[in-house]
């Protein structure tokens, strides 16, 4: 009852149950749906929908070699995880890459979309991995796509 209520507000009031709002992971930013569940296991965040259809994890860590330019970083981050289906693109203003895949679920019930953003600035390095039920893919893909695309780097705190 309180949840359709919550929802019906929303709606009301020109919002929707993906309605994205500022969240931080240790010092980048990003916009993600208000309504999700945030937890956090191991250094990784996790959001998950309340439909249970969807979620992303968000890692974020700090680059080895000071000096490091943002384009380099990217690099060595692409040709780490391999691939090359990437799309190269700036986020925050800074070079990123995304792709999407699909992959049979854990558990034999279908196919899962993966859509997974990466991206450096030369100091801290991200991803946003976003996994969807395929039959959801028109419901979340657009929520994947704003996310990924939101990241912004802040400065640590005290500088």
């Amino acid at each position: 009852m309180i949840a359709s209520t919550l929802l019906t507000v929303m709606l009301a009031a020109g919002g929707s149950a993906d309605a994205l709002t500022n969240v931080s992971v240790k010092n980048v930013s990003l916009k993600a749906p208000a309504a999700w569940t945030r937890s956090s296991m191991d250094g990784t965040e996790k959001f998950l929908a309340p439909s249970g259809d969807a979620y992303f994890l968000v890692d974020v860590g700090a680059v080895q070699t000071a000096g490091m330019k943002a384009e380099v970083c990217r690099q060595k981050i692409l040709a780490s995880i391999g691939g090359t289906s990437w799309t190269m693109v700036k986020v925050g203003g800074q070079p990123a890459a995304w792709k999407a895949d699909t992959d049979a679920a854990p558990d034999g019930s279908g196919n899962v979309d993966t859509v997974t953003y990466v991206g450096c600035n030369g100091k801290t390095t991200w991803s946003v991995v976003f996994y969807m039920e395929q039959g959801k893919k028109d419901r979340f893909a657009a929520v994947a796509e704003k996310v990924g695309t939101s990241v912004t780097f802040t400065p640590p705190k005290g500088k």
